[in-house]
């Protein structure tokens, strides 16, 4: 029997080729029923070819209200509530300071921030007491990579939104934590750096990397299951590092 027998979980992302279907996948193992949204049909109707009946997707924007409503009324005519919340729907570019326009702030603090905020807040009346609320943030939030700044600044919002949150839930019974993966291999990398520069990316990436590699989804997708479960019932607030050391070293 899997930590998450009879639980629900639901999972924004959950449909890409990367963290957030591997996430699923593992919630599904622990015996969970996962619900998926995004905003890519294909690759959430290939996630659930994949996964099997214990995942539902539903098709959806996390920076749209009205999108928000119709995942959870979903989840809501399941019948059983919400017992984990995977907050991981995000967008990245790289841009100097002296770059970045107006509307590249308002396409990554959308997403990532305002995003996460309404995740998270649409879900509350929905969230068994005892649930778990994982947020994820990164280890750009903790250096000044250059060219990554808004990203950056996007996801220190979400790692001090993890704190406020745990204060705010706790009196229900209510963990609220944040992951900060380092680089992790996934589609992700292709799509930001370019096809054509992605392999040579993956080899700066991981050369910077304690442990000499990236990261894989699976290993993200293991430490967000441990903070779902029980394993973790006296840990609140904090920020689980999944970056091979990478900031701790």
């Amino acid at each position: 029997m899997g930590r998450l027998e009879g639980k629900t979980a639901v999972v924004t992302g959950g449909g890409t080729r990367g963290i957030g279907r591997a996430t699923a996948a593992r919630l599904v193992a622990e015996g969970a029923h996962v619900f998926i949204t995004g905003r890519r049909k294909t690759e959430l109707d290939e996630a659930v070819e994949i996964l099997g009946p214990a995942v539902t997707a539903v098709p959806g924007d996390v920076t749209d209200p009205a999108d928000l409503d119709r995942l959870y009324a979903t989840v809501r005519d399941h019948g059983r509530g919400l017992d984990v919340l995977f907050a991981n729907a995000a967008t990245a570019a790289f841009a100097t300071l002296e770059q970045t326009t107006e509307e590249e702030y308002d396409r990554i603090f959308d997403v990532n921030v305002k995003g996460t905020l309404l995740t998270v807040q649409k879900a509350l009346p929905l969230l068994n007491d005892g649930a778990s609320v994982i947020l994820n943030a990164s280890t750009a939030a903790e250096h000044g990579a250059a060219a990554f700044g808004v990203y950056s600044a996007s996801k220190a919002a979400v790692r001090s939104f993890a704190r406020t949150w745990a204060n705010e839930l706790k009196d229900r019974g209510i963990r609220v934590n944040a992951i900060s993966p380092g680089p992790i291999d996934t589609s992700g990398i292709t799509e930001l750096f370019g096809e054509e520069n992605a392999a040579a990316a993956k080899a700066n990436l991981g050369a910077g990397v304690a442990m000499g590699r990236m990261g894989r989804p699976e290993e993200v997708a293991a430490a967000v299951a441990f903070l779902a479960g029980a394993d973790s019932s006296f840990i609140i607030g904090a920020n689980l590092y999944v970056d091979g050391g990478e900031n701790q070293i």
